[in-house]
């Protein structure tokens, strides 16, 4: 009886060790599984449902959507185009109102024949429509430039669903990185040739001031200081009078066209300036999107390329169940 039993052990012995050999489809799945590790089966946990509009965290169903929201907003791209817009606005609207006050001092100071000055009127009716271009333009180049941020920001933050980058938008983000650098480079000379006319009202200023304080010490009549703008070269030599001395050049500074002339064109070269700052802050941003947009097209190319790769051991795996079925 005990031999019989013992040759029976020996029997189940035997056939558990042919069960326990790995054939070469469970060696390909077992390596799958050390290498992705995510790839094992997990364990989920039933989690009970709670009352009212709350999530399993405790929060508001509606606060979450608000940080959602919120998480996609381009706050560097927001506070560039608010700084844009106000630059824009500065300088369009203080240039427009103080060209117009410079024709109106030339015309009643320096210049009373119309002839001398016709080209320079011309000229300053001429920027004034500029300026309503320039207006226009940048009111919709500040909003495309922000839908942009918009869309990269949401992109690569996943927070509407996969994201799938192609080359037409990359090329368009690089498109807006080089109109965005031609237009910083057109800007930095609109600043410089916006503080000529702060530097022309400067000098007249100062040569009041300078004359209000030899009237007020009694050393020098002032009536030998004079400001000639024949000499700045907006109105030419033969121009009558062309330049203005003494008391009449006192009362011209103390005119209220001067007075608001002179301090728009500081502002608008101050909007001049802040509009150069926000071109410069669109470029950075739109560089550093360009960069991501990038990064995430190798990302889409790697996961790809995972994907198959996880495919093709599915397969192996389903085949290798096969062949153990067919084995049992």
């Amino acid at each position: 009886m005990k031999p019989a039993m013992e040759t029976a052990a020996e029997e189940n012995a035997e056939q558990s060790q042919e069960k326990k050999v790995i054939t070469r489809p469970e060696m390909e799945i077992g390596r799958y599984h050390w290498m992705y590790r995510s790839s094992r089966p997990h364990r989920y946990h039933h989690v009970p449902a709670l009352r009212g509009n709350v999530s399993p965290l405790g929060i508001q169903g509606c606060f979450e959507c608000c940080i959602k929201c919120l998480g996609g907003v381009p706050y560097a791209s927001l506070v560039a185009t608010i700084l844009c817009f106000s630059g824009v606005a500065l300088f369009c609207g203080c240039g427009h109102v103080a060209l117009t006050g410079t024709v109106s001092i030339l015309e009643q100071h320096f210049s009373t024949t119309a002839s001398d000055h016709a080209l320079l009127s011309e000229v300053i009716q001429l920027m004034q429509y500029v300026i309503y271009g320039i207006a226009s333009f940048f009111f919709l180049y500040g909003i495309i430039l922000l839908a942009e941020g918009f869309y990269t920001t949401s992109a690569v933050k996943e927070l509407h669903g996969e994201f799938k980058t192609t080359a037409c938008g990359r090329c368009i983000s690089g498109m807006f990185v080089f109109l965005t650098y031609v237009l910083g480079v057109a800007w930095l000379g609109v600043f410089g040739f916006s503080a000529v006319p702060v530097f022309m009202f400067y000098n007249i200023w100062s040569t009041c001031e300078v004359i209000k304080s030899l009237q007020t010490n009694m050393t020098v009549p002032g009536d030998q200081i004079c400001v000639d703008i024949r000499q700045y070269g907006i109105i030419p030599w033969n121009a009558v009078p062309g330049k203005a001395c003494g008391p009449i050049l006192e009362n011209i500074c103390n005119t209220n066209e001067f007075y608001m002339s002179y301090h728009l064109f500081i502002v608008a070269c101050a909007g001049a300036g802040a509009t150069v700052i926000a071109l410069i802050h669109f470029l950075m941003i739109l560089s550093s999107n360009w960069a991501y947009l990038k990064d995430a097209s190798k990302m889409q190319a790697y996961q790809d390329i995972k994907a198959k790769e996880e495919q093709e051991l599915q397969d192996i795996q389903s085949r290798s169940k096969e062949q153990l079925n067919s084995y049992t």
